[in-house]
């Protein structure tokens, strides 16, 4: 039997989110008298609660820091060394200093550790009752296929943050976290990170079959490119190189990449032709200071951008040759002459405005998940980690459409790899990859020589692979919820 606390979850998805569905989902019962059964009956109200957990990706939750997928984005970004607080800026400061990751009562630790187990739960209500549901077997397949990404996108979120890294060859008997695959009030203990892979997988492949063929009305809905693009991240964080390169080619197969004139333009349209997934804020659906346009862009006037407009590691920037479009998304001076900054919009080196927001006044911003310059990255790592000779010729096909004056490189072996690597901080700056890529390779966090502030960071500028923090605590209240929970070394 299904609790009273479940039917409440399932008002409260129709009710907060009827709103980013077409009127072909609409609800016509009073919504207070929507139950399990009044929300799942149907492949149509199965569709409705898919809408409201594409909705969910970009509401505000607890405060106005939590902006969704595009808030963890952030954490995560913020907690690498390539993204930097010219000024201190209470926002996502506790991430910067890396004192959030050894608090297991922060509220950045819990955001990220309920938003992820919240679409969780909401993607399993719909795997769960899409088999007995009434509708047909395409719709079926598209509801259900999407649900299952969902579910392994967040268990694949969570376990790279929450347990010890992946390692390749390795049996990965460590900790993972809770697998979550019911609807209902059941406690599970942590899973190990290989189990919790396995499951992330298996998840995967299903999706990749469910969604064969689907053609999705936009790019908020997941169909089978993006089921490929996540198989490649996960193979990739594996080691799994072969299914990592193979899956990335497919998923960018019949796609194409911006081109430099393109480039500028604000990432902020997921209509752009190169965007795969990702969310569109539409006016009435804003949740204004909690956008990810009001945290990353330059120009929406919030007392963030202002006062703390986000800037790049000068050595990385230094990086960039003149001729690649990429160096023109950042402002070595900090003026931005070309956007007409007011006078109170403080200026500071090397900031970027690669997110433009709609305006000084509206701050929404598409939101990034996956594009096809990630593919393209993904396969020429893999390859490179193989050995495969054509390596250098996939990121010869990306790396020209970024910097027209690019060669062949020369490179091989690590060399080459290293390379890749670079390119992958210079392209997903600021898209929420840099602290997975840090763990997943076994790397430092270095922000020595750079223009990350001592004062700013307080002190933490370089933390080496072993340290405890790469590991968030499991947040307290989840401990105290459910005791299976161990929590990670204090």
């Amino acid at each position: 039997m299904k609790s009273n606390y479940i039917k409440l979850l399932f008002a409260f998805i129709v009710l907060t989110f009827l709103g980013s569905c077409s009127d072909d989902f609409l609800d016509k019962k009073p919504t207070e008298f929507v139950d399990y059964e009044g929300a799942t009956n149907t492949t149509t109200d199965l569709m409705t609660l898919l809408n409201g957990i594409h909705r969910s990706l970009y509401i505000s939750y607890e405060d106005q820091s939590q902006g969704g997928l595009g808030g963890l984005m952030e954490q995560t970004d913020i907690a690498g060394d390539d993204v930097v607080f010219p000024i201190t800026n209470g926002w996502f400061l506790t991430m910067y200093n890396w004192s959030a990751m050894n608090n297991e009562n922060s509220t950045e630790i819990r955001f990220a550790y309920r938003t992820y187990y919240r679409i969780i739960r909401n993607a399993n209500t719909i795997i769960n009752a899409t088999d007995s549901a009434i509708g047909s077997n395409a719709d079926k397949k598209i509801v259900k296929g999407q649900a299952l990404l969902y579910r392994a996108f967040c268990h694949y979120q969570l376990v790279q943050l929450f347990g010890k890294r992946y390692e390749s060859g390795s049996v990965n008997s460590q900790l993972g976290v809770p697998i979550i695959l019911t609807v209902g009030n059941d406690k599970f203990p942590r899973s190990t990170v290989e189990e919790v892979y396995a499951q992330i997988n298996k998840d995967l492949d299903e999706a990749n079959v469910l969604l064969a063929g689907y053609t999705k009305p936009n790019n908020s809905h997941l169909d089978l490119a993006v089921a490929q693009g996540l198989k490649a991240r996960v193979a990739l964080t594996q080691g799994n190189w072969s299914i990592a390169a193979d899956y990335a080619n497919k998923a960018r197969t019949g796609k194409t990449l911006m081109p430099v004139a393109e480039y500028g333009l604000g990432f902020n349209d997921y209509n752009n032709r190169e965007w795969m997934w990702g969310s569109h804020i539409n006016e009435v659906q804003t949740a204004y200071f909690a956008n990810f346009g009001a945290y990353m862009s330059r120009n929406f006037s919030s007392t963030v951008i202002r006062s703390c407009p986000k800037a790049i590691n000068s050595k990385l920037y230094d990086l960039i040759p003149s001729t690649d479009v990429r160096s023109t998304i950042f402002d070595k001076t900090g003026k931005h002459t070309a956007l007409g900054l007011p006078s109170n919009f403080a200026k500071f080196p090397y900031t970027s405005q690669k997110f433009l927001a709609v305006s000084a006044g509206d701050s929404r911003c598409d939101v990034p998940y996956m594009r096809v310059a990630e593919m393209y990255l993904i396969e020429a790592e893999s390859k490179a980690r193989l050995g495969n000779a054509d390596a250098a010729t996939v990121l010869f096909e990306f790396e020209k459409t970024r910097n027209p004056s690019y060669t062949l490189s020369t490179n091989s072996g690590q060399a080459l790899v290293d390379e890749i690597l670079l390119q992958r901080r210079i392209e997903l700056w600021g898209e929420g990859f840099r602290f997975y890529d840090l763990k997943r390779t076994n790397s430092p966090l270095n922000r020595t020589n750079s223009n990350h502030d001592l004062g700013i960071t307080n002190g933490v500028v370089a933390v080496a692979p072993s340290d405890k923090r790469w590991q968030w605590l499991i947040p307290k209240v989840e401990i105290d919820a459910n005791p299976l929970v161990i929590q990670n070394e204090l």
